[in-house]
């Protein structure tokens, strides 16, 4: 009993050792895997034994941000400064985030089949503070189908940028006003608590969420992370909006 306690505290003095070093928090499985590799001789079954007693009696020192996601209390109140964040290549310039909307048009069609046609957008083609799509895509019954489905519309908002994701988020929010189906794209290195939260908001108001990997365009590696609820667009919107794109999109 004397090894199997003094084995637990050793686990729980390193698992609060590796959260006090990850100012963005670090998921359970994360901090498992870290743990096993200070510890390889300690079985994972054993980690996750011992580490159910310190999620069960949490200390005062660590809280949890968002599900699964646990990090130290002093950096509560931080706001993490820019240079704490990963900058990858897309965020200094090397890689802009226009060179993501084709690559996301042509997944919304050969891969996931949302769209029988999507296309580039981005920029201020639609002229109005609701702002404008990266992409746009429509969905259209083919000649084969026996039965002929309505016209659907899918958008999506596309993020380079980790530390714009709430913004993003309001944007996808703000296409269902004109689409059936709306996406949020953003990188797979957002901190771990935006993208809990940014998972439990997609579920909630039915946009999609998509992981990609922002440091390459030729292969970003589309992942779904939520799948986009079908709702009813304001066919007024709808039909304002798609005019301006009519002759590329239709």
């Amino acid at each position: 009993m004397k090894t199997k306690e003094t084995k637990t505290q050793k686990i729980i003095a390193k698992a609060i050792e590796i959260i006090k070093e990850r100012p963005g928090g670090i998921r359970y499985s994360d901090l498992v895997g870290e743990i096993h590799k200070a510890f390889p001789e300690i079985p994972v079954n054993t980690i996750h034994g011992s580490l159910s007693e310190f999620r069960t009696n949490l200390p005062k020192e660590i809280y949890q941000p968002a599900r699964g996601i646990y990090r130290w209390i002093g950096f509560r109140a931080e706001t993490v400064a820019e240079e704490e964040w990963e900058v990858s290549p897309s965020e200094v310039g090397k890689i802009k985030e226009e060179d993501f909307y084709k690559p996301f048009a042509d997944w919304l069609v050969y891969v996931v089949e949302e769209c029988t046609k999507a296309i580039p957008l981005g920029g201020n083609r639609f002229k109005d503070k609701w702002g404008t799509p990266d992409v746009i895509g429509k969905r259209e019954p083919r000649r084969s189908d026996i039965v002929k489905v309505p016209t659907e519309i899918v958008s999506a908002e596309i993020k380079t940028d980790t530390r714009n994701l709430i913004t993003a988020f309001g944007q996808a929010c703000s296409y269902k006003l004109f689409s059936h189906k709306s996406y949020l794209v953003v990188p797979k290195n957002s901190p771990d608590a935006d993208i809990s939260r940014l998972d439990s908001l997609c579920l909630i108001f039915g946009i999609g969420l998509v992981l990609f990997d922002s440091n390459n365009p030729d292969d970003p590696d589309f992942k779904i992370r939520v799948r986009a609820l079908k709702h009813e667009p304001d066919m007024f919107y709808v039909n304002e909006y798609m005019k301006l794109i009519e002759d590329e999109l239709f």
